[in-house]
């Protein structure tokens, strides 16, 4: 069995994120219409990599990228306890490495980064139709926490 090896992420990496992030939007697209068309990007992945306040995590199997993830401190709203978490990011897990545990590694370790920067809690955000995304993140232990609406008019 491959040993799959978790670690920091670093500007070397860079190229490869992009090419994860862009797999993400590809999945999300059917499921989001207001993601504009054409190449976008959601995060400065550059910018995470160097921050003191995030952490950037690549699944690595027998040396090739094959899963990522991060985790950055976020605010929570002022009435609502904790204070700050730990906002989890571009979760995402090459087609041929899905169903083996991969996601969850890269969760433990940016739940221990997390731990170690004195946050108590992990959120995300995932699509409710995204149902093997959800199943994922079930089974690792999250749970629903709000349903964000639209009403789009013109």
């Amino acid at each position: 069995m491959t040993e799959i090896i978790v670690r920091r992420a670093d500007v070397r990496d860079l190229e490869t994120l992009k090419r994860f992030e862009q797999g993400i939007v590809e999945a999300e697209r059917p499921l989001d219409p207001t993601i504009k068309k054409g190449r976008v990007t959601y995060y400065d992945l550059g910018a995470l990599i160097k921050s003191p306040e995030a952490f950037f995590a690549i699944a690595e199997a027998d040396g090739e990228p094959v899963a990522c993830g991060f985790s950055r401190r976020a605010a929570g709203r002022l009435f609502t306890e904790p204070a700050f978490y730990a906002y989890v990011g571009l979760m995402y897990v090459d087609p041929e490495w899905r169903g083996r545990g991969v996601s969850a590694r890269i969760l433990d370790r940016l739940k221990e980064w997390a731990r170690e920067a004195g946050l108590t809690e992990l959120r995300l955000e995932v699509y409710p139709a995204n149902s093997p995304a959800r199943r994922a993140y079930e089974k690792t232990g999250f749970e629903p926490y709000m349903l964000e609406m639209r009403l789009p008019f013109e």
